[in-house]
């Protein structure tokens, strides 16, 4: 099993295993690959599943059997929503025996069957192979998510002959159909009012630098989705924001007016940025799959294939060729001021914590955000200029991953600076793991923007005019709870000390930890208040 996990190029593996699995402990131990032990199973799928967002290779992840198994459920359901390869490796009682009866059985593979992409029980030693080989070929192939290997302990327990391995191979992904680029190109053509939204697939490895090209030939004004920040740069003087929300927001002001939108790299698994209607815009997508055509989405035009090699195909029809490109240009300026404004306000709003983030994170700096209020402020907010430095996650939108993403990007990036920013609730729910992260001797600082409730839903009881009611909570001492792990703690009670503290924390090394209150008055003056008079 693990000559053919090395077969696959795996160099780590996130892990809490149990006896069922001990001896396959032991196989890793004396092998080339990376043990790296967590404090949860949901976490170290949430790592596992970044690795393969950041890499495009399958992350690993293995667990017992059991309680371990089904604590993977959720991490499972991220990497499939969120289009990330993931190989789960599960343990189990024997199968040719039932000495311990029942003892901790759970129908591990019928519980994966619709949170996977394929989910298989290795029943004879010989199948090692195959099954690993297709495993890590079944995840990468559109669309990539997970998938789940169970191994019973008395097939880890047969002695084999050695057996031969599957050399794994490249498979390229089909290129655009010229009849479809072709229609595609007179539509974007004809357009009057044409505009660019970036999808999370076009985050992809290898993606970037061809969309970046398309985007300055063809010369387009673009937004991106939530999960596409960074895919182009936003600091180009074609960028028009992010759509945070569905509707309504300064963002949608172009949306709306255009008459033509190519999405590229969209997957109707992230939150809608914004809704088709028979009297909208002509929607043509371009994307790795066809579209799945939802309510609120079901684009006129496809052109489906690999964007790496598609996109100069498309942009060798359109360069110079489209008279109205910049027809949307001018709502550009007036879009950004007011998604900038109070930037640098004399109090915690979210505006300016998250000015105060940007401004010591260089441009391949990672922040990976947890799911709160904030991450919508972010989305907003924060301009990347680089793919895969601002992780969110807008498909499942769990709380709980902002420190395993953020630990997962330290690990595969010891030279970059990477925050994690998380609210205080999603941060509970995996706080454990900062006994993980000192332990590894990782780099990180986490931010913890602190209101004492749940704060999103805070938000839409508000916007629902119903009673404030059972959303808050007490916290510990952050900073004692901290360094109880060996991690160094502080808290910020003045926003002009926040950009110092941060630097220092990042100069200081180690894993830092920093608390900071959040003023979230500015949701209702600004997300609900200011749009709904606009």
């Amino acid at each position: 099993m693990v000559q053919a996990l090395v077969n696959e190029g795996v160099e780590r593996i996130f892990a809490l295993p149990g006896e069922e699995n001990l001896h396959l402990l032991d196989s890793i131990r004396r092998s080339s690959i990376e043990l790296v032990l967590t404090r949860h199973e949901q976490a170290a799928a949430f790592m596992a599943a970044t690795e393969g967002r950041l890499t495009g290779k399958p992350g690993v992840v293995l667990t017992t059997l059991g309680p371990g198994a089904l604590n993977l459920a959720t991490g499972s359901a991220y990497a499939q929503l969120g289009g990330m390869p993931l190989v789960m490796i599960t343990g189990q009682k024997g199968i040719l025996s039932a000495e311990q009866a029942r003892f901790q059985i759970v129908d591990t593979v019928a519980t994966m069957t619709p949170l996977t992409k394929m989910t298989r029980q290795i029943a004879s030693a010989a199948m090692i192979p195959t099954l690993v080989r297709d495993a890590f070929r079944v995840s990468v192939e559109e669309r990539p998510g997970p998938v789940h290997l169970e191994f019973p302990e008395d097939i880890a327990a047969t002695p084999v002959e050695q057996i031969a391995l599957i050399r794994p191979h490249v498979t390229d992904r089909a290129v655009g159909s010229a009849h479809a680029l072709d229609t595609a190109a007179e539509v974007i053509r004809r357009a009057e009012r044409p505009l660019l939204m970036l999808g999370a697939d076009a985050s992809r490895v290898g993606a970037s630098q061809p969309l970046a090209d398309f985007v300055a030939r063809v010369r387009i004004p673009y937004f991106t989705t939530q999960m596409g920040k960074g895919t182009v740069s936003g600091s180009t003087e074609l960028y028009m924001g992010t759509a945070a929300l569905s509707e309504g927001d300064y963002v949608h002001d172009a949306i709306d007016q255009a008459d033509v939108i190519v999405t590229i790299g969209h997957d109707t698994t992230e939150k809608p940025p914004f809704t088709m209607d028979e009297e909208g815009p002509t929607v043509v997508h371009i994307g790795y799959r066809a579209a799945v055509v939802e309510q609120v989405y079901f684009p006129q035009y496809e052109v489906i294939g690999d964007l790496s090699p598609t996109l100069p195909l498309l942009a060798d029809r359109l360069e110079g060729q489209v008279p109205h490109a910049q027809e949307l240009l001018p709502l550009r300026e007036g879009i950004l001021a007011r998604v900038a404004d109070r930037a640098t306000e004399n109090r915690f709003t979210p505006q300016r914590i998250v000015h105060e983030v940007r401004a010591v994170m260089p441009e391949d700096g990672i922040v990976a955000l947890d799911n709160g209020m904030y991450k919508i402020w972010f989305a907003r907010n924060y301009r990347t200029t680089r793919a895969n430095t601002l992780l969110l996650d807008n498909a499942l939108a769990t709380m709980g991953a902002g420190l395993p993403s953020a630990m997962a990007a330290a690990l595969l990036h010891p030279d970059r600076r990477v925050m994690a920013v998380c609210g205080d609730g999603g941060f509970l729910m995996n706080s454990q793991e900062l006994e993980t992260a000192v332990r590894l001797g990782l780099n990180l600082v986490v931010v913890i923007v602190e209101d004492h409730a749940y704060g999103m839903i805070r938000w839409k009881q508000d916007v629902e005019n119903l009673p404030d009611y059972g959303l808050t909570y007490g916290n510990p001492d952050f900073v004692t709870y901290a360094q109880a792990y060996g991690a160094t703690g502080r808290r910020v009670d003045d926003v002009s000390e926040l950009g110092s503290a941060l630097e220092s924390a990042f100069a200081d090394g180690g894993v830092q930890l920093i608390v900071v209150p959040i003023d979230y008055s500015e949701n209702h003056r600004v997300l609900i208040d200011e749009l709904q008079e606009r």
